[in-house]
């Protein structure tokens, strides 16, 4: 069974994608579309627009045991060896670095084709891939979510109200963000601390979590990269991560469900890690490689027309009043404005060095609910205590909120 969405939906999608998210379409470009093609829909319409334009549409379908278009999928994983997974293409290198601009549409078919693969096939999977996603990620690109039955089956929802979710957040303006992120912006753009206080159910106790971002950039995630979108995020000084948190909100990886997990960290590794669901794939994140060990993100969900949370990674984080840790990969430009001017990479390579700046083939967001109900219990930015209102993260002024 396939989504049903009417050509006016998909039209205002693909609008907001080409001229919101990349910042318009040119002769010049040539535009990689990849995704499944249970997401043709959408794929059809963004390649028409773009051919339109004048510029090149490069239409990548990826095979449905390809969990986000690596650069293999499932099958040489579980059948083949480490040496293979190695031996990349060279077209493959060269047909991402002769794209301009990145759209990926996110959508499987079956997400259990990819799940419960082989550690050892799955760590190198993970290290060949990584420079493809270094090419991406040093482009104009944009990640957007389709409507599959197999992603609803994991949402535990109808593939009509699932998608009638999914398209109604994908055709709002995503201007109307930026006045709501811009107080939550400003304070931590001027502080030098985040400190979260959290509660484990099955401890009984409050914990907390603290970590440095003095100096780094702030985002306001509008819809530029993410679409939906509506968080704030920087990346922390990964050596100073310390303490223990409790993450509640379930999220989805590589077709497992991650639920209740419990991290402590000292001197910014984690040290010790449990889950009440999905443990073996939580293991599989953090035991990647040496920098999965540690964060390369920090953020605050801002999106409060979100009013059911998915276990979707690009749907749960986005959610107003939450907040998520990234287990894995920094941000470059939370440390610095431009990450490809050569003065820029030399202080980049620096941070790596000190362990400021973490590297890892992974970066997996986790989310804690600070509404009513939810783990979390108190964010301070600084001294400054931020409150919940309407669901969205709030600056107190005067003690209150407004």
């Amino acid at each position: 069974m396939k989504a049903k969405i009417s050509t006016k939906d998909l039209e205002t999608w693909a609008d907001f994608i080409l001229n919101h998210s990349l910042g318009g379409i040119n002769h010049d470009d040539v535009v990689m579309i990849k995704g499944e093609d249970i997401t043709w829909p959408l794929m059809s319409v963004l390649q028409n627009k773009i051919f339109r334009a004048g510029a090149l549409a490069d239409v990548n379908i990826v095979a449905p045991d390809n969990d986000r278009g690596k650069v293999w999928g499932a099958s040489i994983t579980r059948n083949g060896t480490v040496e293979q997974i190695a031996k990349t293409p060279n077209w493959h290198k060269e047909r991402y670095e002769a794209m301009t601009k990145y759209i990926e549409i996110l959508g499987s078919e079956n997400p259990a084709f990819y799940s419960g693969l082989p550690d050892e096939r799955l760590k190198a999977l993970m290290k060949a891939d990584e420079p493809f996603k270094n090419i991406r990620m040093s482009k104009p690109w944009v990640l957007t979510l389709f409507p599959t039955q197999g992603f609803a089956d994991m949402e535990g929802m109808k593939l009509g109200e699932y998608t009638d979710f999914i398209v109604k957040a994908s055709t709002i303006d995503p201007k109307l963000l930026e006045s709501v992120e811009e107080d939550l912006y400003q304070l931590l753009a001027k502080s030098k601390t985040v400190r979260m206080i959290t509660e484990n159910p099955k401890m009984n106790k409050k914990l907390e979590l603290n970590m440095n971002i003095e100096g780094r950039f702030i985002t306001k995630c509008t819809g530029k990269r993410n679409f939906p979108d509506g968080e704030v995020y920087t990346s922390p000084d990964a050596n100073t991560v310390e303490g223990e948190v409790f993450i509640d909100l379930p999220v989805s990886y590589s077709g497992s469900t991650i639920r209740g997990v419990y991290l402590k960290f000292e001197k910014g590794v984690i040290v010790e890690y449990t889950a009440m669901q999905g443990y073996e794939a939580l293991r599989r994140i953090i035991e990647t490689d040496a920098g999965s060990k540690r964060i390369g993100e920090v953020a605050f969900g801002m999106n409060n027309g979100m009013d059911k949370v998915l276990k979707h990674p690009l749907f749960v984080e986005k959610v107003g009043g939450t907040a998520h840790i990234a287990i894995g990969n920094s941000y470059p430009n939370s440390y610095v404005e431009d990450p490809e001017s050569e003065d820029s990479k030399q202080i980049l390579q620096e941070f790596e060095e000190k362990g400021i700046l973490n590297r890892s083939a992974q970066h997996v967001d986790v989310v804690i609910d600070f509404r009513a109900g939810g783990a979390g219990k108190a964010m301070f930015v600084d001294d400054v205590q931020l409150q919940i209102k309407d669901n969205l993260w709030c600056v107190p002024k005067d003690g209150e909120c407004h």
